[in-house]
């Protein structure tokens, strides 16, 4: 659903999922390299304290130094309890309002300047 508002919205969606990442199906790197996206739309799952630390990591990855980063969740409220007030999430439980935050989000995060 998120990629075809994205793709709506004008932008070239590229996935993977975080289960790819965690089990090595897909090197991260590489696929950074090859794809050089902008703006990464990360979705923090139950259990949010695991996914949370695999985000930490990922974000570590060379290349996402230059991308900027929105983050989904499916509760907000718990992400945000865990790792504080400064991470702006967005909650996407399927109401098309908050399908258009998160486009919103990206909109701004692709058009800021870098600031890694």
């Amino acid at each position: 659903m998120l990629r075809v508002v994205l793709e709506q919205a004008g932008f070239v969606v590229v996935s993977l999922l975080t289960y790819q990442i965690r089990e090595g199906a897909v090197d991260l790197e590489t696929f950074l390299r090859q794809h050089q996206p902008n703006v990464v739309v990360y979705d923090i799952a139950p259990p949010y304290d695991a996914n949370w630390r695999l985000f930490q990591h990922v974000c570590r990855t060379p290349s996402m130094q230059s991308c900027r980063i929105v983050l989904t969740s499916t509760n907000a409220q718990r992400v945000v309890e865990l790792v504080g007030r400064h991470q702006q999430v967005y909650e996407i439980v399927g109401k098309p309002f908050d399908l258009d935050q998160v486009v919103s989000a990206v909109k701004e995060a692709a058009h800021a300047r870098a600031t890694r």
